[in-house]
């Protein structure tokens, strides 16, 4: 699971979450039978951590570039407060195996696998502007050594 950004993110921000999940092959020997099994993931639920479950669904997301952080995806998810969140990722995978090369069978069901919490913190952010600027008026809110603003 990956957040976008990451470890820290904004009160009211899109913050764009994905799986980083892909097709899983194991060879293992049972019974003296050699035995092939593939896991594909199929759908994919979130916890973010605020009360907030979205999924079960097929859309494991993806990365945004840095300079597009804060859009909407399929798989974002905007905090309206704030705090650290353990957010949990929940993949279902749908598998099939093969004895001995002979012909991939389906599984039946499937099987249920979360990553291991992640800890995202969630800050605000105060804006201000200002006319002045601190080559004009060195004691001017936001200059360094100016009397802060309460």
């Amino acid at each position: 699971m990956v957040a976008q950004p990451s470890p820290h993110t904004l009160r009211g921000a899109e913050t764009n979450f994905y799986a980083d999940a892909a097709e899983q092959q194991f060879d293992i020997t049972m019974f003296g039978q050699a035995v092939h099994v593939v896991a594909t993931p199929v759908q994919y639920t979130w916890n973010y951590g605020d009360g907030t479950v979205f999924g079960p669904q097929a859309s494991m997301g993806g990365p945004l570039p840095q300079d597009r952080w804060g859009e909407k995806t399929r798989t974002s998810h905007v905090y309206t407060t704030t705090g650290d969140f353990q957010v949990v990722l929940t993949t279902s995978f749908q598998g099939t195996y093969s004895v001995n090369s002979g012909p991939p069978l389906p599984i039946p069901g499937q099987g249920q696998f979360s990553a291991p919490p992640q800890t995202v913190s969630v800050w605000r952010s105060i804006t201000r502007n200002y006319a002045d600027d601190c080559n004009q008026n060195p004691q001017g809110q936001g200059c360094p050594g100016a009397i802060p603003v309460p």
